[in-house]
């Protein structure tokens, strides 16, 4: 005797983000990581949600952390190897 078929529908194969699925931006990465961080401090996201949401902010932050670096790498490079001080006013 073969088993039941599940009443379940079988669960959609997530498929992974690429490159295209960034912002194009560090500022349009940060703004929606900002949201996501939103809305999983309000604590109100079904529990799939609240892993995507997860997935989505890790993937974001690994972003912005590339960005950031790529930055200071070429301002290394102007500034020929040496930290210089930065003066904001």
């Amino acid at each position: 005797m073969s088993p039941a078929p599940s009443s379940k529908p079988p669960r959609a194969a997530q498929q992974p983000q690429t490159e295209a699925d960034l912002p194009a931006t560090y500022e349009e990465a940060l703004a929606e990581l900002e949201r996501l961080v939103a809305q999983l401090d309000a604590g109100q996201l079904p529990l799939d949600q609240l892993l995507l949401h997860y997935q989505r902010g890790a993937r974001l932050l690994a972003f912005c952390r590339d960005r950031l670096e790529a930055v200071e790498q070429q301002i290394r490079v102007l500034e020929g190897g040496e930290a210089k001080p930065w003066d904001a006013a």
